[in-house]
């Protein structure tokens, strides 16, 4: 079996079915890579960047492509090696490991296929028999009786623990305060909420989306993290997610010294040189690797390898579309540590289409995924049904580029090609 083509597919589809997280985010883009064989099997992967800047893969893709082509994939890792080692000026972290890691998922994918086996097979093998997941909700919606609405949909979907955002989101936007006092009183009253209404049986994360407020106001500080974590000790987190930047390892170090709430974090962090410089600093309760952008399905397992051998746990990042869904998925169940999965709840068209019925979730745990490679389909339909939509990517809203005017535009194109008469 030989490569014989290397291709980038965009796609622009439906971010959710969810109708809380619909508030706030309707359309998403994605970026994904198939490699073709000589044989007929096609491995397709994914690259999470293609959420945000979709628009950049097809050349970066294509830069890669001389090294594939001709080779099989009998050997994984020595082909991530050598692209990696192709260009270490811009592919050591950030958009270049993270277009390796879709590229590599592919291969894996391929490599499955070729086996008849899963792909957690050929990453060390199946270490759980099921996993527990959250549902991961977005941001907070309010008043209180809209965010119960959010929970109890998550919880009739058949889930039994959720995230919710720090902040709140009305019609009105989205508003984080920054001042310790007003951030700690606001999610000490959303958590006592919660626990009042659903009790000590569901499991509840917060995520504080790196303290962040929109348009480039600013971000917490450590103090402020810290006086959020005191006021929300009551209320036996699972995890508090993202409380800081990730331009601030010690300011995390120093939070998780001085909290007894778990801190989850890394969902932006790429190459195994940027993991470390958290990883030994214990900047992490909780590692949050994703499969779709860290670098790589192998370098997620041995980011994982690195927080087992400091006592800490992962819970993989999942924030793509199918194939990024699958790729964490197979990646957690490899990974002796994963203590839970992010689960993208009533997910839309777009993933339901890639994903097919390789997801199976019962009683809120996570099943293993059974299909040979990752378990994911990219056909024709799908391509043409979802077209890609240029600025269709997601982004930070800050002055000079606002998220919700470019929303604006994909809803007038997406509604132009409803119209179009059928040809």
């Amino acid at each position: 079996m030989k490569i014989t083509d290397v291709r980038t597919v965009l796609l622009t589809g439906p971010c959710t079915n969810d109708p809380f997280l619909s508030e706030c985010r309707k359309h998403r883009s994605a970026a994904f890579i198939e490699i073709h064989t000589d044989i007929g099997l096609v491995g397709v992967g994914e690259s999470y960047n293609g959420y945000r800047c979709a628009e950049l893969y097809p050349p970066a893709v294509a830069y890669f492509a001389p090294i594939l082509l001709g080779r099989n994939v009998d050997n994984v890792p020595q082909l991530w090696q050598w692209m990696y080692q192709c260009e270490q000026f811009w592919c050591r972290s950030g958009f270049g490991i993270g277009v390796i890691n879709g590229i590599e998922a592919a291969l894996w994918d391929l490599k499955g296929q070729a086996e008849n086996r899963p792909v957690y097979e050929l990453l060390g093998g199946l270490q759980h028999d099921a996993l527990p997941a959250y549902a991961t909700g977005g941001p907070s919606n309010y008043p209180q009786e809209r965010l119960a609405a959010k929970i109890d949909h998550y919880l009739a979907l058949g889930f039994r623990g959720f995230k919710l955002g720090t902040g709140f989101l009305t019609d009105r936007g989205f508003e984080q305060p920054l001042g310790a006092r007003d951030a700690a009183a606001l999610e000490a009253d959303k958590l006592r909420f919660v626990r009042e209404r659903y009790g000590s049986s569901v499991t509840v994360c917060l995520d504080g989306h790196m303290g962040n407020r929109p348009e480039g106001e600013g971000e917490w500080d450590v103090e402020t993290a810290v006086a959020v974590c005191e006021a929300i000790e009551p209320f036996d987190l699972f995890f508090f997610e993202e409380p800081l930047h990730y331009d601030n390892p010690d300011g995390y170090s120093e939070l998780c010294r001085r909290t007894s709430v778990p801190i989850a974090g890394g969902e932006c962090l790429t190459g195994l040189p940027e993991w470390r410089v958290f990883i030994e600093k214990d900047c992490f309760d909780i590692g949050q690797p994703d499969a779709s952008y860290t670098g790589g399905l192998k370098l997620c397992v041995d980011v994982a390898e690195l927080l087992e051998a400091r006592g800490r746990k992962i819970a993989t990042h999942s924030w793509g579309a199918g194939g990024s869904f699958m790729q964490n998925l197979h990646v957690g169940f490899a990974c002796r540590n994963t203590a839970i999965l992010e689960i993208a709840p009533d997910y839309g068209p777009l993933h339901s289409a890639i994903i097919g019925n390789s997801f199976q979730m019962r009683e809120g745990q996570v099943l293993p995924p059974t299909k040979p490679g990752l378990g994911i389909t990219l056909t024709d339909e799908v391509k043409s049904r979802f077209a890609f939509i240029p600025g269709s990517g997601e982004f930070n809203d800050v002055p000079g580029k606002v998220l919700s005017e470019w929303e604006q535009k994909v809803d007038a194109e997406i509604l132009r090609r409803e119209e179009e008469p059928m040809t």
